[in-house]
């Protein structure tokens, strides 16, 4: 039993399995893992975290109260997987980068172990089923411990992109004891890759409410992007769209990417680059005036695994533009919380972007609505509720599926 365990014996303990968690106080990989973790142990579920090691980190920490232990895998110049979210595209276009992801899965098997061993935690929980599920699903075969294994949307593309990776999928489902998705649509989509008795349960990861609020600063005709610099983004639709608009609008940009140099030349032939401001990546703390300023959020992407940017302009009344898809269903009530554009294209876009700036009171009653709808979903002690209620029925029916195993030919 753990020290916080022992001191309440009726608290819950959590080992997290995650290539992702912020590497200080306010880094946003993975920030919303560490939320939960701290909203967990209010309810006295106390989670500890394992993650792979990178340049200029503790091998142990405590962060903001949660314990974080890190595992190296590589030498320190290739220990470079994870935290960006570039890992796939590393492993990609590298035999290095192949290397190490293997070494990385070796060298978590074996961490985890000795920290199951000594931590003796009531449950893991694995954030992406890649490479985090794959160590659970391991570990099970030499454990008793229940899986937790949780989508955050990535990692469910990635298990639609090949045989190998559907196998590797149905495997670690097939090991855990519940599975959950952020969104309902990343739960469909995992469901049909992987039929099971117990599909996903749609859990989405807390927002950080405390920090996203509202304030003054609203400008008008000023539009927001926050996101990786990619295709699945949808930036470059984005900047289609502001050339085809009526209304003259600005766009911030903050966020970085393979495609910022293109994309700057694609601003300068639509003849709208001093309508951008680029801003690069920036920490959650530096976005709130962004939010704040903004007339609205426009989310382009198309099959988001949730979209928790626009939970964060929701909570800073900022209305949100998206397109129908994946699961920003999950956040944007159409004509409720914000808009949603049927057509996946920029025609479309744009009309729906000039429709909501003409009409400035819609939009503050759009804002005002999504923020009392982020806050009944998003708010982390109610997220940690449901997940304290998840991990226990996963104790439940772990619990239940070792009674009826066989064993002698007999069920126990």
């Amino acid at each position: 039993m753990t020290s916080a365990t022992a001191a309440d014996p009726a608290a819950l303990s959590v080992l997290f399995l995650t290539h992702a968690f912020p590497r200080w106080s306010g880094d946003a990989a993975g920030s919303f893992i560490l939320r939960l973790a701290r909203a967990l142990g209010e309810r006295r579920v106390h989670a500890s975290v394992l993650a792979p090691h990178a340049a200029d980190l503790p091998r142990r920490e405590r962060l903001e109260g949660i314990d974080v232990i890190r595992f190296r895998y590589a030498p320190a110049s290739f220990e470079t997987l994870a935290y960006t979210g570039t890992m796939a595209e590393q492993v990609r276009g590298s035999w290095p980068a192949r290397a190490a992801l293997l070494s990385m899965l070796g060298a978590g098997f074996g961490r985890a172990l000795r920290e199951q061993r000594r931590l003796r935690p009531a449950l893991l929980h694995a954030h992406w089923w890649f490479p985090s599920g794959v160590l659970g699903a391991a570990m099970k075969r030499l454990s008793p411990t229940p899986l937790v294994t949780t989508m955050h949307g990535s990692d469910v593309r990635l298990a639609r992109s090949t045989k190998a990776s559907r196998s590797a999928f149905r495997w670690v489902m097939a090991a855990s004891d519940a599975s959950t998705s952020v969104s309902s649509w990343l739960a469909d989509q995992a469901h049909a890759i992987a039929p099971a008795p117990r599909p996903p349960i749609v859990a989405p990861m807390p927002a950080a409410t405390d920090l996203f609020t509202p304030g003054p600063g609203r400008e008008r005709d000023r539009l927001l992007f926050v996101g990786r610099l990619n295709a699945q983004k949808g930036i470059e639709l984005l900047l289609r769209t502001l050339s085809e608009m009526q209304r003259a609008a600005t766009l911030d940009i903050v966020g970085d990417g393979a495609d910022a140099e293109s994309l700057r030349s694609l601003a300068s032939s639509l003849g709208i680059a001093d309508r951008l401001t680029w801003h690069g990546a920036l920490p959650q703390d530096h976005l709130v005036p962004f939010y704040r300023r903004a007339s609205a959020l426009v989310v382009p992407s198309r099959e988001e695994g949730l979209g928790l940017v626009a939970v964060e302009a929701q909570l800073c009344e900022t209305p949100v533009v998206a397109f129908d898809s994946g699961g920003l269903r999950d956040i944007v009530e159409h004509q409720t919380t914000g808009i949603l554009v049927q057509e996946l294209e920029s025609r479309a876009l744009a009309t729906a972007i000039d429709s909501l700036l003409a009409n400035p009171e819609r939009a503050i009653e759009l804002g005002k609505s999504g923020r009392r709808a982020a806050l009944r979903t998003f708010a982390p002690d109610a997220v940690a509720q449901r997940y304290e209620s998840i991990y226990r029925d996963a104790i439940t029916v772990h619990s239940a599926g070792r009674l009826a195993t066989p064993r002698s030919g007999r069920l126990l």
